[in-house]
């Protein structure tokens, strides 16, 4: 795949995840999702869209902030912030309000204008540790 097409492709994506639109559309039927973190894999388009749904929507109210998207043939790697409000317990940690602000970076590779994987480099460490000092900030 061309960067032209690669680019056309993840564009159209972001447009249609950060407006709540139906971005699983975007993915191969057998998409990988890889926290490189904890080695976690979700594989399967329903699977991978039911996870960044829960992410952003059933344990935390979040969004995410664009920092930029570089694009190559095939592949592309966004920065970003996830920026919420945790709504639900994660990790052990119960739900308590807290503000949260990570940075992240999620690797693509894109086959034939649908998203084939995703690498999320993301520090779930960082994340619980947030929620843990705005937990205890608050006792």
């Amino acid at each position: 795949m061309s960067a032209t097409e690669t680019e056309s492709t993840l564009n159209a994506y972001m447009d249609v995840l950060l407006s709540g639109g139906d971005f699983a559309s975007f993915f191969s039927d057998d998409v990988l999702w890889t926290t490189m973190e904890t080695g976690e894999e979700i594989r399967g388009r329903d699977a991978v869209r039911d996870f960044i749904v829960a992410i952003h929507t059933q344990l935390f109210d979040a969004s995410v902030e664009v920092r930029g998207l570089v694009v190559a043939d095939g592949v592309a790697v966004l920065e970003a912030v996830f920026v919420g409000k945790q709504i639900a317990e994660f990790a052990g940690v119960p739900a308590t309000g807290a503000e949260v602000h990570l940075p992240y970076t999620v690797a693509y590779d894109v086959a034939d204008g649908q998203i084939t994987a995703l690498r999320a480099y993301l520090s779930i460490a960082a994340l619980i540790q947030q929620l843990r000092e705005s937990a205890s900030a608050t006792v």
